[in-house]
């Protein structure tokens, strides 16, 4: 089998080459990235000499180079993870977005169905359902209203409409995965725990934002690969699947337990005024995936955590190579 991961040098997308190179030995796994400033070769260091293994620098907003790539290769799969993700970034320049994850999604289907490509998956987020009261106890599900709240969130809704609608006009074999908040090795170092950790070792202030009170459901990016892997493997054309561990909790409860894990003072933690439109409380129910495809998270969140303090414990050099843009190739 013949996969094309696009945007596999970044976070989720990095630790899927990693997971399906590692579990299967009949699998070629070609990358596809622009290495903007979260895309980082160094996240597939241990991957790049594996005879499996394939990389394509360029952007998905060139069809010319799209063409190029999917005529040298026959690919069976697309999975897409490229994506602008950041929600600040997001609120202040849009338009990158937009481009990225609406018409780059667009470019990638005419590709599949330009080469005959059997199956596109796309990786989308639970912030495209929008948000819950603190106090709601329900959970989305996924023929749920989208109702995004964020430039972000707007353009990957847009992409799932998109993907659903070639679906239904060109019968392009397509499913959606709108995972929760990821956490693990290799996640840039702008996101929640990341930020949390690598500040608390330097002894930088944390930011929180208003009163830090914000809900998100927590997921291992291991057990994300194995959702995708799932799907795309068993996973019904035109369904879309929710995932999420239930491990829910709120920002301020999440960093103060990474500080203890850390034996760091809570005196870091400084408060900052709150994003815009800072959504209070992300939860979708993933009781879809388990029982169509039997699939639930498995990594306890107490593990995870531990996993990936010590990750980036262990490659502080990572950390001060990608906060110093030092990783692109030229």
């Amino acid at each position: 089998m013949k996969i094309c991961v696009v945007g596999g040098a970044g976070f989720i997308g990095s630790n899927f080459i990693h997971y399906m190179i590692n579990k299967y030995r009949d699998i070629y796994v070609t990358c596809i990235d622009a290495l903007t400033y979260a895309g980082n070769l160094e996240n597939l260091e241990l991957v790049r000499q594996n005879i499996n293994f394939k990389f394509y620098r360029g952007n998905i907003l060139d069809n010319n180079f799209l063409d190029k790539v999917f005529q040298n290769e026959d690919f069976d799969i697309v999975v897409n993870f490229a994506a602008e993700s950041h929600v600040d970034k997001s609120i202040y320049n849009g338009q990158v977005f937009l481009e990225t994850n609406i018409i780059g999604t667009k470019n990638l289907m005419d590709m599949c169905l330009k080469y005959g490509v059997n199956r596109y998956h796309q990786i989308s987020t639970d912030e495209v359902y929008g948000d819950l009261k603190l106090e709601d106890d329900k959970s989305f599900e996924e023929g749920d209203i989208l109702r995004p709240s964020s430039p972000y969130s707007v353009s990957k809704a847009s992409a799932d409409m998109l993907v659903m609608s070639y679906f239904k006009m060109f019968k392009l074999n397509v499913t959606i995965s709108r995972c929760t908040n990821n956490y693990g090795s290799y996640q840039f170092p702008e996101k929640l725990i990341p930020v949390v950790i690598v500040n608390a070792l330097k002894g930088n202030k944390i930011p929180v934002y208003g009163d830090g009170k914000n809900i998100r459901d927590w997921v291992y990016v291991h057990d994300h690969s194995m959702a995708i892997d799932k799907i795309i493997k068993e996973g019904k054309k035109g369904e879309i699947y929710n995932i999420s561990s239930g491990y829910e909790i709120d920002n301020l409860s999440l960093i103060k337990k990474i500080l203890r894990l850390l034996n760091k003072d809570y005196s870091l933690i400084t408060y900052v005024d709150d994003r815009l439109g800072h959504d209070l409380k992300y939860s979708v129910d993933s009781s879809k995936i388990y029982n169509e495809l039997g699939f639930k998270c498995i990594t306890d969140f107490e593990v995870g955590i531990r996993n990936t303090i010590n990750w980036y414990l262990s490659n502080l050099n990572w950390v001060d190579l990608v906060l110093k843009d030092k990783y692109i190739e030229n």
